[in-house]
């Protein structure tokens, strides 16, 4: 199990390493990229030697966060992660690494311990909070490209500062980022309004695959590999599905089900204030918050849902 650090011990950590090899998890999002891009940054203007890798091709929206980014070519000396919460989420590129990892920056409850230091605060809304914490305790006070980074952290993983976790300290670090000149209105445009058209079908055709169960308390909506290919869609269109079955009124459990390319299917739940998505994940070996987590299933779309709703029955009080 991992040793756990505080921001003071793991600033300290860093700036002794060097050659730093910096993983974020398969299917990035913001925080993840965010995170592991600001955390590079900081690295390099403390003069370290430091890059950021994924296993999966990383979404053109966020191009920006490399403008002017330098991304060496070395054999690491030291294995971070961030917004990693367990092994198995590095993908395959990266699971090579998965027993080198030497530090752990993350916010999710559920992490498994796996690094051999963890940097943790559930009560963070965004890993990107954690890496805020660490540059001002090294002193150094992000530029431009930095700020941005953690700003796509924080927003991303609030909602646009939607969701329950989002706190004052949230909106403090907001409001710091954007006082150094953050392109705040670009960011959350291109992460939260924008949509390709394939985006668009595909979503078309998901919404027409919502059930509903326990009384209208729980929606489950499916993407199948047979929909994203009538859609023409890419990677980059599936970010921002996972939210839509919790947003429909009445819905306690919102239920998203992935087919991936290996016949499997991952799994986004999205709860209210009457589940705890964590608790309904771990019954089935996954994890994350208690209003955002996921798992991975195997077998058909009916024997998936169908785990999914005994989940469900199991761990929400009432909704039976």
């Amino acid at each position: 199990m991992s040793e756990d650090i505080t921001v003071r011990e793991a600033a300290a950590l860093l700036q002794g390493w060097d050659r730093i090899l910096i993983l974020t998890h398969q299917y990035p999002d913001g925080d993840t990229l965010g995170s592991g891009f600001a955390l590079c940054r900081g690295l390099q203007l403390l003069g370290k030697t430091a890059r950021v890798e994924c296993s999966d091709r990383i979404p053109e929206k966020y191009d920006y966060l490399f403008e002017d980014y330098q991304q060496p070519e070395f054999e690491p000396h030291v294995i971070c992660a961030v917004d990693v919460a367990d092994p198995r989420l590095l993908g395959d590129k990266l699971s090579v690494y998965a027993d080198r990892v030497e530090l752990c920056i993350d916010h999710h409850g559920s992490n498994t311990g796996y690094a051999r230091r963890r940097l943790l605060d559930a009560g963070s809304a965004a890993t990107a909070e954690l890496i805020l914490e660490l540059l001002r305790e090294w002193g150094v006070r992000p530029d431009r490209m930095i700020a941005e980074c953690l700003y796509t952290g924080i927003a991303t993983d609030t909602g646009c500062f939607k969701y329950s976790n989002t706190t004052s300290a949230t909106h403090r670090a907001a409001a710091e980022l954007m006082d150094i000149g953050i392109r705040a209105e670009l960011i959350n445009r291109t992460m939260f309004d924008v949509k390709s058209r394939p985006r668009v079908e595909l979503e078309r055709l998901a919404l027409d695959s919502m059930r509903f169960y326990f009384g209208g308390r729980c929606a489950v909506m499916f993407i199948t590999n047979e929909m994203v290919k009538k859609a023409a869609a890419g990677e980059n269109d599936m970010e921002g599905l996972a939210p839509i079955p919790r947003q429909i009124e009445g819905v306690w459990v919102g239920v998203t089900l992935r087919e991936k390319a290996d016949g499997t299917y991952k799994v986004s739940v999205r709860t209210g204030t009457h589940a705890d998505a964590s608790a309904i994940c771990a019954v089935l070996g996954g994890g994350g918050h208690v209003r955002a987590a996921g798992c991975t299933l195997e077998g058909s779309d009916e024997q998936a849902a169908a785990q999914m709703l005994e989940a469900i029955r199991r761990t929400v009080p009432g909704i039976a």
